[in-house]
């Protein structure tokens, strides 16, 4: 028979293991390429000291001259408080007692539940990875609907069917009567968000909206990394040179000699080697389209986590 002890002890034997290994390696390709360690965790932080440049004890000098000065290697402490993901899934009483003659019926249930959830913290983890910590997901504009439970976004990226949301107005204040519903259906051309319960008023320009609890929970992204902030992993940008990442735009369409632009600036600064490039889909295609221009086949790889 199925009870609460017997439905408690699958979740901790047969998934919890599971939904771990999936969000280490199954994430997306970025994440898959990321090394990952607990040696350098803290209590609620994350303190990694980073070296950088190289060790000052090196000069040349005639055969009898006096050995070069040592020079230490040059170390930075990155410190980040720890981030927290939650999950969290529900089956009614109704829904236990239903199956509860049935153990294949509940297992169902139980997979059904936990697919979906691990389907929902991919999602939400590949986004945060590209994102600046702050959670937000859209910014409100001019509502030309009329409606209550409708918005109008400037993007919809982040925003998927199912998503339960905060909203804030222009003052940081959360609507607490919004704040909770879901996403009902997405207007992805015209960039129109349903909700699941009305507002108090039509939603105007200016509130913003953020995964519910998620408003400054979330962690650094690429977003944060490629930034202007003041500061990032504790330390101040203009202190270190090495804190400001390679940026280059270009006003036309990608081109492999801007790529290798890119790669050439940032191997001869750090002395490292490029071997990982992560691109938006717009900017895939116009690779792919300057390949084809050039007659040049591309060579696919299995990278970490089974992707090509």
């Amino acid at each position: 028979m199925v009870t609460i002890s017997t439905a408690d002890k699958a979740l901790k034997t047969f998934y919890l293991g599971v939904l771990a290994d999936q969000l280490n390696v199954g994430v997306n390709p970025l994440f898959a390429k990321i090394g990952q360690t607990s040696a350098d965790v803290w209590g609620k932080e994350v303190k990694k000291l980073a070296p950088y440049g190289i060790n000052g004890g090196v000069g040349s000098g005639e055969e009898n001259d006096n050995l070069p000065q040592s020079g230490g290697n040059n170390y930075a402490q990155f410190t980040l408080t720890l981030k927290n993901l939650f999950g969290k899934i529900e089956l009614s009483d109704k829904a236990i007692r239903a199956s509860q003659n049935n153990a294949g019926a509940f297992v169902n249930l139980l997979n059904a539940e936990m697919e979906g959830l691990l389907k929902a913290s991919k999602f939400n983890f590949g986004r945060m990875l590209y994102g600046d910590g702050s959670g937000l997901l859209a910014t409100t504009v001019a509502n030309t609907t009329g409606e209550k439970n409708k918005i109008k976004v400037d993007k919809i990226k982040g925003l998927i069917e199912g998503m339960t949301i905060d909203v804030y107005n222009a003052s940081g204040v959360k609507d607490t009567a919004v704040s909770g519903a879901r996403i009902v259906s997405i207007d992805r051309v015209n960039k129109i968000v349903t909700i699941s319960q009305p507002a108090s008023t039509v939603i105007g320009a200016g509130y913003t909206v953020y995964v519910q609890g998620s408003k400054g929970n979330e962690i650094t992204g690429l977003e944060a990394i490629f930034g202007d902030s003041e500061y990032i992993y504790g330390l101040k940008r203009s202190d270190y040179s090495f804190l400001k990442p390679y940026t280059k735009t270009i006003a036309k369409t990608v081109s492999v000699g801007a790529i290798q632009d890119a790669i050439d600036a940032v191997e001869e600064t750090s002395g490292g080697t490029i071997d990982f490039i992560v691109a938006s889909y717009k900017m895939r295609k116009q690779y792919v389209d300057a390949l084809c221009k050039n007659r040049t086949n591309i060579d696919y790889l299995t990278l970490d986590g089974g992707y090509k």
